[in-house]
């Protein structure tokens, strides 16, 4: 099975796209979030929308670099194994983002204990506040968080 971070970026569909792969480490969260901050200041958001995707997207890779730490402490496994790819589409009607990450989702043999678990959850929340769609897909392959978020219409 293909990792989700290593699926093709598809750009026949968006006119305007910009891939970014980091390493998943605190240290390059700030890099994510410069990146977006460039792409939907592109659109014609506000200052606030724009800081709202750029909180939404710190807040996804700052839950994916949270759980890289948690699975690095399991016998052969580092933080810095893990990768996150930060894809944008843009169009006249929306900003698409996905930030997607190979750490493997296993509930059964997860490091993550129950309070962890649940400021996850309360994350999606925040996301949801953020942008106008979200939508978390996890599995033995990693996280794939997709966000929308709509271009006022003039």
């Amino acid at each position: 099975m293909t990792q989700l971070a290593d699926r093709p970026l598809d750009l026949s569909s968006s006119p305007s796209a910009v891939s970014l792969r980091i390493p998943c480490l605190p240290e390059f969260v700030s890099v994510a979030r410069l990146t977006v901050l460039g792409i939907a200041s592109r659109m014609p958001f506000s200052y606030n929308e724009v800081e709202d995707l750029r909180l939404a997207v710190g807040e996804a890779c700052t839950h994916a670099v949270e759980r890289a730490q948690a699975y690095s402490t399991l016998p052969g496994r580092h933080a810095g194994a893990y990768a996150l790819v930060i894809e944008s589409s843009m169009d006249t009607v929306a900003l698409m983002i996905d930030v997607r990450d190979n750490i493997p989702v296993d509930s059964e043999n997860s490091p993550l204990n129950a309070d962890e678990q649940i400021r996850h959850t309360l994350g999606t929340v925040l996301l949801e506040l953020l942008v106008d769609e979200v939508t978390v897909d996890s599995g033995t392959s990693g996280t794939l968080v997709h966000m929308v978020k709509y271009a006022p219409t003039v």
